[in-house]
């Protein structure tokens, strides 16, 4: 009888503490539930705190953090958003990153000679090392970008996503053509221009028109008369309106301008 009564006792206790630890389980996932919330909303405030103090490398890896922890959360699409910005000011900074080297500037260098042997551009050079002419020394260390850019238009989504070694880099939203005359296709970035005319039929229209559709700069492509190129209807951006090119925000083909070199590859997909 002593014997069956310990049994009994034993088996009392075992439900016990199963019945405990269930209860501390259950308290304990709700307590970190509300710790991942509170986590996720201190992460990306101390992300946009690094960003704003110019702190671009860990603000950077703190919205990856938050994108990576927290997939479904709100601030989701703003991490997403930081990161491009922080590519964006990496790469026009000094800043060192995996994708840029420091070269020494040899005899006989000029930018434009330095840009073409690392398939980057001058205007690259020349803003993430704050030069303020294209006057170089030997001896002098830039920081060269040794990433290879690309774009893919996007004619659904009406985006333009610039992608550095295939992978995403920055997002954008772009007009394309009106009745799907866009054309679909892998093309080349073949000319570039500053402040472009825009030849339409029968007319020429200068440089800082406000009927110059064509905005402040043009990259065309080897589709012969297409291009991306800027706006002044800025309020058109992200329909289908244009005649067949990829139209963007002027401040934005300006940041695109700067970034891709001639011969970069442009895919544009229905």
């Amino acid at each position: 009888m002593k014997r069956f009564l310990l049994v009994i006792a034993a088996i009392v206790a075992a439900m016990l503490i199963i019945a405990v630890f269930l209860f501390l389980a259950r308290a304990g996932g709700g307590i970190l539930k509300g710790r991942k919330a509170l986590s996720e909303e201190t992460l990306f405030k101390q992300a946009q705190a690094d960003e704003a103090g110019g702190n671009l490398v860990k603000a950077k890896e703190e919205y990856q953090r938050l994108i990576k922890d927290y997939p479904q959360g709100r601030d989701v699409l703003d991490s997403e958003k930081g990161i491009w910005a922080m590519n964006i000011k990496l790469l026009f900074s000094t800043i060192e990153t995996p994708d840029s080297k420091i070269y020494e500037v040899q005899p006989q260098d000029t930018l434009v000679k330095i840009a073409k042997n690392n398939g980057t551009t001058v205007d690259l050079i020349t803003k993430a090392n704050s030069l303020s002419s294209d006057l170089i020394r030997p001896g002098m260390k830039l920081k060269i970008s040794t990433a290879k850019f690309s774009v893919l238009v996007d004619k659904s989504q009406n985006t333009l996503t610039l992608k550095a070694n295939d992978e995403i880099f920055k997002v954008y939203r772009v007009s394309t053509g009106l009745n799907n005359s866009t054309p679909i296709g892998t093309f080349k970035v073949t000319v570039k221009l500053v402040d472009p005319t825009w030849y339409k039929a029968g007319a020429v229209v200068p440089p800082g028109s406000p009927k110059n559709i064509l905005g402040t700069r043009w990259l065309g492509l080897s589709a012969q008369g297409y291009g991306i190129h800027g706006t002044t209807e800025p309020e058109s951006i992200g329909k289908q309106v244009t005649a067949g090119c990829v139209r963007m925000i002027n401040n934005e083909v300006e940041e695109l301008y700067t970034i891709l070199p001639q011969g970069a590859e442009v895919t544009i997909v229905d």
